[in-house]
């Protein structure tokens, strides 16, 4: 739990050092699962993620078969060694939030997936949450969307997650008043303090002009106290904001990874 001064003390700063506005170091691998037809891992300072794609394949029951569109089936889990405190997860899939997760997951993927390209099949996306460190499900997300990407499945537009959290901590100085309007990325002890935190998942676009026109929420969900409805415009504002500078670091990962992996062998083979 953050104590009530701790960020004054700090001049302005959080408990781990950034800025209110702030990403934590985001590191990004594609492709590292071979078994999986798309794969990735993703590192939000702490937290991280893998996720693996399977499909498009045939479905394995009778309902999907007659569908227009593919059927996506996410599962999300968290492996019992995830929290970082030494707590073990008894359950690490299964349970109420993880069936939650897995719901919220399915309904991001579809809102980017070109489903009408694959009527039925069913794409399989599955998300193991390694270490827990705060904005757990938006990496998730995140990671599902590199892996997709990986695995050539066509989507509309990347899906990005971000948190911003509201944290119930008393503000004077100039500087706490800008951690008083919400945090980016929130970590596991902001996550968990006196307050709110709302992770946001949106199609950020790359200019003001997309960003107007495509920076749709597919999915908001909020934990902790009670948000009032004044604060909401400003929280939703500055978690888009993160979304976009997170889709830059996606974005950029991804052509790193086509340049350094798939147009060699594509211009090897056409030769």
């Amino acid at each position: 739990m953050i104590e009530p001064n701790q960020e004054n003390n700090q001049g302005g700063l959080r408990v781990d050092g950034r800025r209110a506005l702030e990403l934590r170091q985001i590191r990004i691998r594609m492709g590292v699962f071979g078994q999986a037809d798309g794969s990735a891992y993703i590192e939000h300072g702490n937290t991280k993620v893998l996720a693996a794609v399977y499909g498009p394949h045939q479905p394995r029951n009778n309902i999907a078969k007659n569908t227009t569109k593919a059927i996506v089936n996410c599962q999300y889990s968290m492996a019992v060694f995830s929290f970082t405190s030494g707590e073990r997860k008894r359950r690490p899939r299964g349970d109420w939030k993880s069936q939650e997760r897995s719901i919220q997951l399915r309904h991001a993927m579809e809102a980017i997936i070109h489903l009408e390209l694959y009527p039925r099949s069913q794409i399989d996306i599955f998300v193991e949450i390694l270490q827990v460190d705060g904005s757990d499900y938006c990496a998730s997300v995140n990671a599902a969307t590199l892996a997709l990407i990986d695995a050539g499945i066509p989507i509309k537009n990347y899906a990005v997650g971000c948190t911003v959290a509201l944290i119930n901590t008393p503000s004077t100085d100039e500087q706490d008043k800008t951690l008083a309007g919400g945090v980016l990325d929130a970590n596991f002890v902001e996550e968990y303090s006196p307050g709110v935190t709302l992770s946001v998942v949106a199609l950020p676009g790359t200019s003001e002009v997309e960003s107007n026109e495509n920076g749709l929420i597919v999915v908001a969900h909020g934990t902790g106290q009670r948000l009032h409805l004044s604060h909401l415009e400003a929280l939703k504002q500055r978690a888009l904001q993160g979304c976009k500078d997170i889709r830059t670091i996606m974005d950029q990962s991804v052509r790193q990874h086509l340049t350094a992996n798939i147009l060699p062998s594509f211009l090897q083979n056409s030769f």
